[in-house]
């Protein structure tokens, strides 16, 4: 499965009532460490797994970034059962990533 862009209309499907973990990548295009993290985030995306990965643009979706007070970025939120779980901001390598995918 690829990244799922999400926006404020299909964030309550695609975030909160998923039936799986999601991790929302919170992003923006000027962003360089966005941009650095983007394709180990599409790595873990593809396969079989049980989780689901998303990217929310902060410009485009500032209603959604001020929802979950993403005030840096890029700014990882693990979502479980439609509730916040864990969060990472700044550039995490791709065993951090994965420790969160866990977590």
């Amino acid at each position: 499965m690829a990244i799922i862009t999400v926006t404020q209309d299909n964030f309550e499907n695609e975030v909160l009532k998923a039936e799986v973990p999601v991790l929302a990548d919170f992003n923006a295009s000027w962003c360089g460490p966005c941009r650095a993290m983007h394709p180990i985030l599409e790595e873990f995306a593809e396969g079989e797994h049980n989780y689901k990965i998303v990217s929310i643009d902060i410009d485009e979706e500032s209603d959604l970034a001020d929802e979950y007070d993403v005030t840096a970025i890029p700014c990882l939120v693990l979502f479980k059962n439609g509730a916040e779980a864990d969060r990472s901001v700044g550039l995490i390598s791709r065993d951090n990533i994965s420790a969160l995918l866990e977590g």
